[in-house]
């Protein structure tokens, strides 16, 4: 490794950055002053010591700020803990990170990224195109950045969220192993969990209006947005418009849990040797993932179409509308709609993905040069423009399934196959006939996507778990 400076040097160097940070010039550093230098730096909150300097328990003279000699004591214990991470990161010990070490450490705590990510991780900090780090880099790029550990380094890469608007999404979030050790997976599942139950019933009636207008809407009654609302406000009330919620609400955990389960032994399979899942392969685990999740929890998908529609009256509850579908049309009941739905998760997967990655890449690529972080706006835009997209490609199997659902429901209704429904919406209605309802479900992606964000943030915050950059990884 390169000899580092003299203490003179390095005196003066944090002397001038002292400057820099001081903007008001009062010759001491507070808590703002230093929030608003990072994020001209581009970077996130300041360390955590930082702050408890600046605290009146931790400030060496009690005066709430940091004068020049503190922050150089600050600096010169930063520095200590910065070069032993440096020392663990750089593997072979020749004073450089390079792409191969990065995915290594990446490795070692169960997460797998591709050479394009590593490199990025790698060009955001190599200021001399190198393709290597070395400690000046390293040091510059984290010295205020609150990293205590290796894994807080490598998190500071890694990006995971949820994004619930009520559809199957269908690659789960990846854990490393060490976040599966001490537990932060299943708060993590746990505040998706009630971001997508205070999202969906947030949703609700936009969501129960789509199903609506899926089974009822014709090319003869020409049923429209404000027509559906005024006729379900009508036979029911208000209340009417969150029928079906709950049990959309409590198909969220189980759905969520196999789901992760299931994608985490055909990720391991599909793994075998390779250093890394490709988005290809991504997307054939995600959607056996989501296939299999599917395949358990369908029969609440039934229950939760068949709740939606019911008239004033028809079912005493969950338990009695189960019953009755058992009871009239027997077993193979709760399974209508299967086809469609698993055929469904191939586009809609297939496309968020790739159009969520392509996305991401190009932005990255157009606009920031010197960071592998997007930003949280921009992710979160790139994953509703491709769910959205997702969407459209799914939408006519995903209508056939409800029909399908339904009908048996629906007096006088035909009890056709999948392939006859398509052919008697096509016959009937035209290719029109099978976007029946997908306004409201337009409608209904920002709010949901939004509510989902704010309550997932809140919770993991309420669960004890340190929020850190967030997107899909």
């Amino acid at each position: 490794m390169r000899g580092g400076p003299g203490d003179a040097e390095r005196r003066e160097r944090w002397g001038r950055l002292f400057e820099e940070l001081d903007t008001n010039k009062d010759g001491r550093l507070d808590v703002h002053e230093l929030r608003q230098g990072l994020a001209r730096m581009g970077g996130g909150s300041p360390d955590r010591g930082a702050q408890q300097g600046i605290s009146p328990e931790g400030d060496a003279d009690s005066d709430g700020g940091l004068d020049l000699e503190e922050f150089i004591l600050y600096l010169q214990e930063r520095e200590q803990r910065l070069l032993l991470l440096f020392h663990s990161l750089d593997r072979n010990q020749d004073g450089h990170i390079d792409v191969s070490e990065i995915q290594q450490s990446f490795r070692a705590l169960g997460i797998s990224i591709s050479l394009e990510q590593a490199e990025k991780i790698l060009h955001s900090m190599d200021r001399d195109d190198t393709m290597t780090i070395d400690w000046q880099e390293w040091r510059d790029h984290f010295l205020l950045h609150s990293l205590e550990n290796v894994e807080d380094v490598l998190y500071f890469w890694k990006h995971s969220t949820v994004l619930d608007i009520g559809e199957c999404l269908t690659v789960p979030d990846e854990f490393s192993e060490q976040e599966k050790l001490t537990g932060t997976w299943w708060k993590q599942l746990v505040a998706g969990a009630m971001a997508g139950a205070v999202s969906r019933t947030g949703t609700a009636p936009l969501d129960r209006l789509k199903v609506f207008m899926q089974v009822h809407a014709s090319k003869t009654n020409r049923l429209n947005i404000l027509g559906g609302l005024r006729s379900m406000i009508q036979e029911g009330g208000v209340r009417s418009l969150w029928r079906g919620n709950g049990i959309n609400v409590l198909k969220i955990a189980p759905e969520s849990a196999i789901k992760f389960m299931a994608y985490e032994q055909i990720k391991r399979a599909i793994w075998g040797q390779q250093e890394t899942l490709h988005v290809q392969e991504r997307f054939v685990a995600g959607s056996l993932a989501g296939a299999t999740a599917q395949t358990i929890i369908y029969p609440m998908e039934v229950l939760k179409t068949r709740l939606t529609l019911r008239r004033t009256g028809q079912y005493k509850g969950l338990l009695d509308c189960a019953w009755r579908i058992l009871e009239r049309e027997g077993p193979r009941a709760f399974y209508r709609g299967y086809l469609p739905n698993v055929l469904g998760i191939i586009p809609y997967a297939g496309i968020d993905l790739a159009v969520y990655e392509t996305l991401k890449n190009r932005w990255l690529q157009r606009y920031s040069h010197d960071s592998a972080d997007p930003g949280i706006l921009v992710l979160l835009a790139c994953g509703t423009i491709s769910s959205t997209c997702g969407q459209i490609a799914s939408y006519p199997l995903a209508l056939v399934r409800t029909r399908m659902q339904a009908q048996a429901s629906i007096e006088g209704a035909p009890q056709l196959s999948m392939l006859g429904l398509l052919r008697h919406i096509l016959s009937q209605e035209g290719v029109r006939g099978l976007y029946r309802g997908i306004a409201p479900n337009f409608m209904k992606v920002i709010p949901a996507v939004s509510i989902s964000y704010v309550v997932y943030e809140n919770m993991k915050q309420a669960l004890g778990v340190t929020s850190r950059s967030t997107g899909r990884s």
